[in-house]
């Protein structure tokens, strides 16, 4: 179905159609930015941190496995844990074996959601790059079916859907900020709106994959560090994505993990909601005035994550 690999929004929209009984439409909150210190703009958090498995990735792993062959010997894929939850929440749900390679820099929380999905978790190494090798390795072995995190052209059609959902609830937006980390959720939601608003790239300034590649004119490897190391943190940025960052996004900006827990207590706080550090990360821009919007605009921010089992955000 998506052999020739092109990623624009009519595939987007025929994405959605796909997964649509397999996704939730999660929900917008619109708050006033004054209610956070913001003054003269309106924010609008689009919440895939209640998405099924907990993130956006949900997605990209149905789309895979809606539209791909799947072999008796299921999917293999490599993750910081989002990824790895998502595409063993749509194996359960498809009724595909699974194995999930992780390293041991991801959260308990997400360890537990693969395993409580009934996928085979491995886990290798210390960073994403060394888990992505060993599932690798695993899946010429096995003749497992790949779903990679973010440089698939699937992946990043089915993220692109977080896009087409956000303008239909929203179409008066003028800004959206949403955080990077392989770069398959800016990736798709830059192909979706093609330019119709002002998208800003957010990551932690331990890992600046994106901001490294721009300035390179290529992908290439960056720091992969932070307190969001199991979310945005791969070391480079997707081939795929990147002439549509290249084309699309306006701005990239680098936010403290101190900026981004504190964005993490402001969720809850204000909106109740619980988001991972890398979920936190779009909002921490605003906050930490990273990021300064022009008065009066209506500013969106992708809440990408909430696999947490945190509640009490102390330093």
């Amino acid at each position: 179905m998506f052999c020739n690999g092109a990623i624009n929004p009519e595939r987007i929209a025929l994405t959605e159609q796909f997964i649509r009984p397999h996704v939730r439409r999660t929900p917008i909150v619109d708050v006033d930015g004054s209610d956070l210190g913001l003054n003269s703009i309106r924010l609008v958090f689009k919440l895939e941190s209640l998405q099924h498995a907990g993130s956006f990735k949900t997605r990209g792993a149905f789309t895979n496995m809606l539209t791909r062959d799947v072999p008796p010997a299921g999917v293999i894929a490599a993750s910081g844990g989002n990824h790895g939850a998502a595409v063993a929440f749509a194996a359960m749900k498809l009724g595909k074996p699974a194995t999930i390679f992780v390293p041991s820099v991801a959260s308990p929380a997400k360890m537990d959601r693969i395993r409580r999905y009934g996928a085979k978790l491995v886990v290798s190494g210390e960073r994403y790059s060394d888990a992505l090798a060993a599932s690798e390795q695993s899946a010429c072995q096995s003749k497992a079916l790949p779903i990679h995190a973010y440089d698939q052209p699937e992946t990043l059609l089915g993220q692109g859907t977080v896009g087409l959902e956000f303008e239909e609830q929203d179409p008066k937006l003028d800004t959206l900020l949403v955080a990077v980390g392989g770069g398959g959720l800016i990736g798709g939601i830059g192909a979706w709106y093609g330019g119709r608003l002002g998208l800003i790239g957010v990551e932690p300034e331990a890992a600046p994959t994106l901001t490294r590649a721009l300035e390179a004119g290529y992908p290439v490897d960056a720091e992969a560090g932070g307190i969001a190391a199991d979310s945005l943190a791969p070391k480079r940025v997707g081939a795929i994505m990147f002439p549509i960052a290249q084309t699309f996004v306006k701005q990239v900006v680098l936010v403290s993990d101190k900026a981004i827990r504190h964005a993490q207590r402001v969720l809850w706080d204000r909106l109740c909601a619980a988001a991972e550090p890398g979920g936190a990360a779009a909002l921490a821009a605003l906050l930490s005035n990273r990021y300064q919007p022009e008065p009066g605009q209506r500013v969106g921010v992708l809440v990408s994550g909430g696999n947490t089992t945190a509640v009490d955000f102390e330093a």
